[in-house]
């Protein structure tokens, strides 16, 4: 149930954020850019079956070919106190609305990898 419940709602915050950027209210991202900005992401989200440990033990999710309007949904959603973990709430509010465009260009670029793919 709950697995089904975070992908509806996931599935949700991604199609809301696909149609804002069609809109126009999301800029276009710039994955070279998005590029110099990720240290802060690769700490967490670059290592694989990486766990974190505060305030839960909570996997954390690979967001290497994830869709960019996703990314910024989730960090914007971040920022805004929508979702409520607290290394991810602090990491969001210091982004700007280019900042996670670039971040989530940069991720939706590097396409998914899986065990069949090097």
């Amino acid at each position: 149930m709950t697995k089904t419940k975070t992908l509806l709602c996931a599935l949700a915050a991604a199609l809301a954020a696909g149609g804002a950027a069609a809109q126009g209210g999301a800029p276009a991202g710039d994955a070279t850019k998005g590029r110099d900005k990720v240290q802060m992401c690769q700490g967490c989200h670059g290592i694989d079956g990486w766990r974190t440990a505060f305030p839960e033990v909570y996997t954390v999710p690979k967001i290497a070919g994830q869709h960019p309007a996703y990314i910024v949904a989730a960090l914007k959603a971040y920022r805004g106190g929508d979702r409520t973990h607290p290394s991810m709430r602090a990491i969001a509010a210091q982004l700007t609305d280019r900042d996670m465009a670039d971040l989530a260009a940069y991720y939706g670029d590097l396409g998914i990898k899986t065990a069949g793919t090097k």
